[in-house]
């Protein structure tokens, strides 16, 4: 890798980690990069995941204030978000590279579709508890919410592009809850399936390490400059950035 390569890859690495903690979907900013570069998809796969999980545990300790507001939920979806992961970085690992994909663009769009019905869906959910004379209460966790964290976990783990645009869609719809609170919920929940995924990849799978601490180093300046910009960002604004990228990333998923 000569230096403009390594620079290439290191800004890559810096709007992937700012992306990611906004909004989630930094991956396909770096993903290609490594492909460009030379690197075999699974090698660039499991590269790009080692390489943003410190730009990921950066955007989530830039959130620290929103999450102590949501302490009694962060352990249940913690764990679901683990055993996703793990489950995902174990599929990468045993599945034909190409496998994601057939669903990948199909996901995506969907997450932007519910992104941008969010508003809808919580007045409906809201009246429909109001109805029931049953208040939110509790840690607001029930088993759809962390089913779905598991199932997005799995894709985060296996590919993770658009990770945190299918979170924070899900946990805007499932949760009655304001938008940068959950983005930090987003957060933790991302940097956590990346994490994971990362310790299996380093013990079990090829990396091509160089590139590795390149996108680390522009992820975690990239992890703080994001999670500044995120929370001073409105919920309106928020809410039309996901559904911008995510529809962006599906279609441009679903014609390469």
């Amino acid at each position: 890798m000569n230096p403009a390569e390594a620079l290439l890859v290191l800004v890559a690495g810096l709007g992937a980690g700012t992306v990611n903690t906004v909004v989630g979907s930094g991956s396909l900013l770096t993903f290609p990069v490594l492909l460009a570069l030379g690197y075999p998809p699974v090698v660039a796969n499991v590269s790009n995941t080692i390489g943003l999980t410190p730009g990921s545990i950066s955007g989530a300790l830039g959130y620290r204030r929103e999450l102590a507001a949501q302490s009694a939920r962060l352990l249940p979806l913690s764990i679901a978000a683990v055993l996703g992961g793990v489950s995902g970085g174990l599929l990468l690992l045993g599945l034909p590279p190409g496998a994601f994909r057939a669903v990948v663009p199909a996901l995506v769009l969907l997450a932007a579709l519910l992104m941008a019905a969010q508003p809808w869906l919580s007045r409906r959910l809201r009246a429909r508890r109001e109805r029931r004379a049953t208040p939110e209460g509790g840690t607001g966790v029930g088993a759809a919410l962390l089913a779905a964290v598991f199932t997005v976990s799995v894709y985060g783990g296996y590919f993770g592009a658009a990770q945190g645009v299918l979170l924070l869609a899900l946990l805007a719809t499932l949760l009655d809850e304001d938008l940068n609170r959950l983005n930090g919920l987003k957060n933790l929940l991302q940097a956590l399936v990346n994490l994971v995924a990362a310790v299996l990849f380093t013990i079990t799978a090829e990396v091509a390490w160089y590139p590795v601490l390149l996108l680390a180093l522009g992820s975690v300046a990239g992890g703080r400059l994001g999670a500044l910009l995120g929370r001073n960002i409105p919920a309106p604004a928020l809410r039309t950035l996901v559904v911008a990228i995510g529809t962006t990333v599906g279609l441009a998923l679903l014609l390469t």
